[in-house]
């Protein structure tokens, strides 16, 4: 019987996505003759799921059904699922009022409602595809992937039909040893009903993939879909450099699920997949990397294909990603204004070195800003955007004023109306440092069920522990009744109203605390 495979992406929000579309690419360029398709719910309006599924797979009749699976975990400061989660559980959570506790309630009422919802929505559409597929294959499978399965594949096991094969991390490896009939069971992966995931199976290394240029010209005749993509000009297509993340952030899952390793994708198969999508008429690309500049052995990988892309002459498009602005160099900052990087990202999480040196973050605060000035000598003009996550770990009235200071800087060299500080409390998340942390402090119990949102769970899973718990709950919900429209530059102010900024100079420095010293022993 011939291989045909249906990569289906469950509903969320319209990302380009590049994980079925890197996995197809894949499996075509070893098995040209494998038939396959892909089927994108991000694109199909709610009410037409089931039907829409139904109809792809009663017309293309696979043997082999791919779901990926992007999004489970809700704590976000941002709208969605009928609400802003985080306001909700704030309003509930510290709120002095009553009424705006009602509120909170009801309106986390509504994104609990909401988020199991989903669940149980997404486990129907893998269930009711597999059924429908079996009526004209009796043997054909499912596998089940993407970053959500990634993260809670130990918690899936219960709801996925038996015989489902439960895919961690990358599926490359996976699909090219069930499509040659070889053992599988050994990649990063298990089969409901049969196997039980090994212990600490998503720390083990992923296998190594040379990438090549994704070609788009297959891609668009198996995926009817693809244009939705290319019709905004706004729109910011994915694009991977490399995969795998070396740091130890300790609340950050993608340096599990992708490896330490990092993996270079070489620079000339880098720029001709996006001269593809360049004429295609995309100008606007995202690179998808954990991190664009993981460390500074990688600066030059980095020059390399920006350089490259200058050389292509993709002289008018604009690019953006999430950066370790700790390495970056005079050369590189003036590159990444020439390429046109209009935005990005970076994850300081606290602008108190003493901070980032708990958290395992692995980089200097001084640095940081020696290389933002670079980039705006550079020429540099467009939004930062700066991830700030309070409370994590040994947080003090201190360490705020320390993080305003490095705020204030941060203005000072971009621009007040340059710098978006994006307020997150961190979300709690299996198989992370912090995870560990949160057994070891009893604040959480080995067994318990990371993807349950019931209050007494949420309120753990959202990190915001006390003594400090209420202080931001309350500078929040201040927050949100002044201006929820600039949510996180009225956190900033709230907070440097009530407890002030400290000297920029102690943010930056953090003493190491001697170790006590061990007796020597004789034996």
């Amino acid at each position: 019987m011939e291989n045909r495979i249906l990569y289906v992406r469950l509903p969320c929000n319209p990302i380009f996505p590049i994980g079925v579309v890197y996995l197809a690419d894949h499996v075509h360029k070893l098995f040209p003759n494998v038939q396959q398709r892909i089927f994108d719910l991000g694109t199909v309006p709610p009410l037409d799921f089931a039907g829409a599924l139904d109809t792809c797979v009663d017309e293309f009749k696979p043997t082999l059904l791919v779901y990926s699976w992007r999004d489970i975990q809700i704590y976000a400061p941002v709208g969605g699922r009928g609400g802003n989660p985080l306001q909700n559980a704030f309003e509930f959570y510290y709120a002095p009022n009553p009424l705006v506790r009602l509120r909170g309630a009801l309106g986390g009422l509504r994104v609990t409602t909401a988020y199991y919802t989903e669940l149980w929505r997404n486990q129907g559409l893998i269930k009711r595809g597999l059924k429908r597929a079996q009526k004209y294959n009796p043997n054909a499978q499912t596998v089940v992937g993407g970053g959500a399965v990634s993260v809670f594949y130990e918690q899936l096991s219960k709801s996925l039909p038996t015989g489902t094969i439960v895919s961690v991390g990358e599926g490359e490896a996976l699909l090219e040893k069930m499509l040659r009939g070889q053992e599988f069971r050994d990649e990063r992966c298990y089969v409901v009903g049969e196997t039980k995931p090994r212990d600490r199976m998503i720390h083990e290394s992923p296998t190594s993939i040379e990438k090549t240029a994704c070609n788009y010209d297959y891609i668009e005749t198996i995926w009817p879909e693809f244009q939705y993509y290319l019709q905004d000009e706004d729109f910011y297509v994915g694009v991977q450099t490399k995969r795998g993340c070396p740091h130890n952030c300790c609340y950050c899952i993608y340096t599990v699920i992708e490896g330490k390793q990092v993996r270079i994708n070489p620079a000339e198969e880098v720029v001709a997949e996006m001269q593809q999508l360049y004429n295609r008429g995309i100008r606007n690309f995202w690179f998808t990397d954990a991190q664009f500049i993981p460390a500074r052995k990688f600066i030059d990988d980095a020059v390399e294909l920006l350089q490259k892309i200058i050389d292509a002459g993709m002289k008018d498009i604009h690019w953006a990603a999430y950066i370790r602005a700790d390495n970056l160099t005079p050369e590189l900052c003036d590159l990444m204004v020439k390429t046109g990087m209009n935005y990005f990202e970076i994850g300081i999480t606290s602008g108190s070195q003493e901070l980032v040196r708990k958290m395992r973050m692995g980089y200097n605060l001084r640095t940081v800003l020696e290389n933002c000035r670079d980039l705006k000598a550079a020429g540099f003009n467009d939004l930062v955007s700066v991830n700030y996550s309070f409370n994590v770990i040994d947080e003090t009235h201190e360490t705020i004023r320390q993080t305003i200071a490095y705020h204030r800087e941060l203005e000072k060299i971009f621009g007040e109306d340059k710098v978006e500080p994006a307020i997150f409390f961190i979300g709690l998340q299996p198989h992370t440092h912090l995870e560990e942390y949160a057994f070891k402090n009893d604040i959480l119990k080995p067994g318990y069920n990371p993807m349950s949102i019931m209050p007494w769970t949420a309120k753990k899973l959202l990190w915001n522990p006390e003594p400090l718990g209420s202080f931001f709950g309350e500078v929040c919900l201040q927050a949100w009744q002044q201006n929820p429209n600039d949510f996180g530059r009225e956190v900033m102010k709230i907070l440097e109203q009530r407890l002030g900024c400290a000297d920029l100079e102690s943010a930056l420095a953090a003493p190491i605390e001697p170790k006590p010293k061990q007796l020597a022993t004789v034996s």
